[in-house]
This record gives C-alpha cells, structure tokens and sequence, in this order.
C-alpha cells in the first residue's frame, strides 16, 4: 500500500502537467506549423517577391480566422492583425511581449540593437538615439541634406534623357546614411563599406540556414566585415573626441560616443553602438529609397496630385535666393508634399510587417500564445482596410489631412506607441529635401509598368525607368 500510495503521489504532478499541456495544446491557435525550421517560411517568401503576400496572408484569415498559428524563420509564430493587434503589438507590456525580430535580423544586426531590446535598456538606447535624431536636432543637417541631394542630382540626374529610379536613390540614401551618420566621405572607403553592406541587407529576411552559398550566410559574413569596420570608425571617432574638437560631434557615432552617465561612463557600451549603428543604416538605406522611389511612382500616375506638389515646391524655390539652400522653415510648408508621402506609406509600406516574442504565456483573442514563440504582424492588413480607410486602393492624400486624422494604431508605416521609430523625422526631413529638388529640376514620365514585387522591401518593375526631362528656368 505504501508503495502505491508513493506511486500516486509522484503521479499527481505528472496528472496536472498533462492536462495543462492538452489544455494548453487545445488553446492554441488554428493552423499548421509544418516542417521545423522552415514550416511557410519559403511560401511566404515566394508571395512577398510575387506581391502576393497580402493575400496570402488574407487566405489564412479566411481559412483559419483572424489569429493563426504558423512557422517562419526558424521559430513557432502566431500570425495576429487589426487595429487591437497593432496595438497589442506596439503598446504591449514589455513582462509579456517582447521587441525581437526574426532570427535572421537578429544575427545579422545583433542583439544588443533597438529592435531587440526591452524596458529599461529599450529606453536607455532609444533615448541615445533620439538625442541626435530629435527635430531639434535635425534642424543644423537640413542643409547639409540639400547638399547632398543637389551633389546627387548633379552626378546621376542632369544631362540624362533616362534613369533608372530605385538604384539612384539607394545611392542617394546610403550616401546620407555615410555623410550624417558615420561622417564618411566619398572614397575607396565608402565604396568598401557599400558593398558589405548590400550582402548585409540581402541576408536580414531569409531562412536561417548557415549553409554555403545561401542569402543568409553571406549576410552573416558581411555583417562580420561591417562590425569590423564600425568598431574602427568608432576608434577614429573617440581619438577625434579626446581632442576637443566641437565639430566633430556632429554625426551619430560621435554623438553616442559623447553620451556620459552620473560616472562619467559611455552611455552606450561599444556593442550597442556598433548594432544600433547598423540598425539605422539598415532602416535609413532601404525604407527612406523605397519611399522615393514611389513617390516618384504616384506622381507620374497622379496629374493632379503631382501638379499640386509642384506649384508648393515651386512657391518654396522662387521665394529664396538663387542657390540658398533649404531651412527648416522651409520644410514646414512643405504640408501638401508630406500628405503624398504619408499616402504613398499608406499603399506601399516600406516594411512589410514585424515580429515579437512572447516573454511569457499570454492569452490573446480566446486563444495562447505560448512563452517563446513569435508574434507576427503586418502593416498592409490595416492600411487596405476598407473600414479604417475607405476606396483603400485610391490614393488619396487627403486622407492624412489634419481635418480627417487616422484612427490610432491603424496607420503604423512608422510603428506606434512607445515602439514608434525614431527615425522618423530624419526620413521625413531626407524625403521633402529630396522630392523639392526632383519636382523642381524635372519631369518624368514612366517606362515600365506599375507593378512590384517584395524582396522583401518592394521593388518596382526594372527598378522604375523613367524618361526625365530638365526645366531649365529652375
């Protein structure tokens, strides 16, 4: 009897965690995970380069509702969307969901960068960051911008009868990324950095497969090589410090490097500032040039809407001296331009979606979400909803007009809440400095067709040709 009764009790335990897991297991959402590691990670990157990634998320909602589980990039993931999801997503309590990227950013920009971080080290680093991205910041590079954008348009633009759009403005975008972030100049040095960073980029959405000669193993390999060459630039930035310099505090990097604590300690350990570093290059270099890219796209495809940015831009252009750069005064009456550039945002998000992770078991729609997995959501399920913004398909900026203003968590093309980007400004200020210069200098028609493709930033057909023509009275 003794023995039994022992039996028994060492059963009990066993009993209840059993009926936790069914219990647990029923809970779950709908919806199969597949093959491990790879489950529909290759499905959805197929729809993605295809276009098709809206409506192969928007068959799941039909076939298994509005939550489903699935696996994408190596981990079990739930599939959530809506406005309540967005919210849930961007404003969650940092002891349940947590800030993760898939495994294939995580190891390619490192996991001491924002997007990985949460509760008092996501505030610590975001606050760093802000401090050179703030408006009140930004206000001293508008010109230095405007500099830039008339070198670009100078080397890659005038005497062109054709060009092809979305190459042109990744150069442009990298090469404000090198001149603002890193105080890099042109040169064999930038040239090096170039091209790592292309492979980098290449390798942050795939299948996390550390096999020879995939996307992921090279972007894990040129990620080493822009690590390395970070960690130089930040030794060549600290030397420049320790001589009391002024000006040269005046890109990123310096500006982290300054940062002190109560202890006269760095703020930012060197591995935070190297992977915040890379994620602002990562973010600046692909969003800001899709964002161009389309604008560029919509205004040829927009008569009306093109005429109205160009009689703005054209008021700013005759109001100011012959050559004076732009001021900041000068972008806030660019509102029309930003209206285009939020609408543009709205139809072709630069950023498809994102993930989370579960920090511990949490219920969500009557269903778990068990500790570990992935929260997975995307932007384009909220921006084409017919009830938040109706005619979804037609471009209207007038949507983002101040007298009709966006449900909250609805429109996320920059994040929301506490998880808003803080690099908006900047590409808000990179955006209007350049769309200013191509509205007055050119016109353009079209080449190709309108279609696209995701790869996973969208791309459009053959990079977007365009047959320009200069006005000469700018």
């Amino acid at each position: 009897m003794n023995i039994l009764f022992t039996i028994f009790l060492l059963l009990i335990p066993v009993f209840f965690l059993l009926t936790r897991w069914r219990r647990s297991s029923k809970r779950l959402p709908p919806g199969p995970l597949g093959i491990p590691i790879i489950g529909q990670s290759i499905g959805f990157l197929r729809a993605m380069r295809a276009n098709s990634a809206e409506e192969w998320l928007q068959q799941r909602v039909r076939k298994h509702g509005p939550i489903s589980k699935l696996t994408l990039f190596g981990k079990p993931t739930v599939f959530i969307h809506g406005q309540a999801a967005n919210k849930f997503v961007f404003n969650g309590d940092s002891s349940m969901i947590a800030n993760q990227q898939n495994e294939s950013i995580r190891m390619i920009l490192g996991d001491r960068n924002l997007t990985e971080l949460s509760g008092n080290d996501h505030k610590r680093v975001r606050d760093a960051l802000l401090l050179f991205l703030k408006p009140e910041s930004l206000k001293q590079y508008v010109g230095k911008m405007d500099g830039e954008d008339r070198k670009h348009l100078e080397m890659h633009w005038n005497g062109k009868q054709q060009v092809t759009v979305l190459p042109l403005m990744k150069i442009l975008t990298f090469n404000m990324i090198c001149s603002l972030l890193f105080g890099i100049e042109k040169g064999a040095r930038r040239d090096k950095f170039l091209e790592c960073f292309k492979q980098m980029i290449e390798g942050m959405w795939s299948v996390p497969l550390n096999l020879p000669f995939t996307r992921y193993k090279r972007g894990l390999k040129a990620s080493i090589t822009v690590q390395k060459m970070l960690k130089e630039f930040i030794e060549e930035k600290r030397k420049e410090l320790k001589q009391g310099n002024p000006s040269q505090r005046k890109d990123l990097i310096s500006c982290l490097l300054s940062m002190r604590n109560e202890d006269n300690e760095e703020v930012l350990t060197e591995k935070e500032i190297i992977h915040n570093v890379m994620l602002a290059m990562a973010a600046g270099y692909d969003t800001t040039s899709v964002l161009l890219t389309f604008i560029v796209r919509f205004l040829a495809n927009e008569p009306a809407i093109y005429a109205a940015v160009v009689q703005e831009q054209e008021e700013i252009a005759n109001s100011k001296p012959s050559g004076e750069f732009l001021t900041w005064e000068d972008l806030a009456k660019m509102k029309y331009t930003w209206t285009v550039a939020m609408e543009t945002l709205r139809m072709v998000p630069p950023v498809f979606g994102g993930f989370r992770k579960a920090v511990k078991d949490i219920e969500y729609g009557g269903y778990l979400i068990p500790e570990g997995w992935q929260i997975f959501w995307a932007s384009s399920m909220t921006h084409m909803e017919t009830s938040i913004f109706p005619e979804p398909s037609k471009f209207d900026p007038s949507r983002f007009e101040k007298q009709s203003p966006v449900p909250p968590y609805c429109f996320v093309a920059f994040g929301g809440g506490p998880r808003i980007c803080p690099g908006n400004e900047f590409a808000r200020i990179e955006t209007l400095v350049a769309i200013h210069h191509l509205v007055t200098q050119f016109n353009w028609k079209l080449l190709a067709d309108s279609s696209f493709c995701r790869d996973p930033a969208p791309v459009p057909a053959q990079g977007l040709p365009l047959q320009i023509t200069s006005k000469k009275n700018y």
